[in-house]
């Protein structure tokens, strides 16, 4: 199963930018995405942004991750 994660951009430079979500950042290929902007979410996957997703929607993704990540913790206690 592959999972790309939600951030935003926050610095672009040609085809490298960094991306960033809930203080972490990394450092991310803009090559699929060679249009994207500064302030945008993309979808990040293997060290690449693969897609560009509007903010409403990266906020959702985030909240079920969470709720995947609690309800995986409390079946492991």
């Amino acid at each position: 199963m592959c999972l790309a994660i939600p951030m935003k951009l926050i610095e672009a430079d040609g085809p490298f930018g960094k991306v960033e979500i809930e203080g972490v950042k990394r450092k991310v290929s803009l090559q699929l995405l060679p249009d994207a902007e500064v302030g945008d979410y993309v979808l990040v996957h293997a060290g690449f942004a693969i897609e560009r997703i509007n903010e409403e929607e990266a906020k959702k993704t985030l909240q079920l991750l969470t709720e995947l990540a609690l309800a995986q913790e409390a079946e492991e206690q």
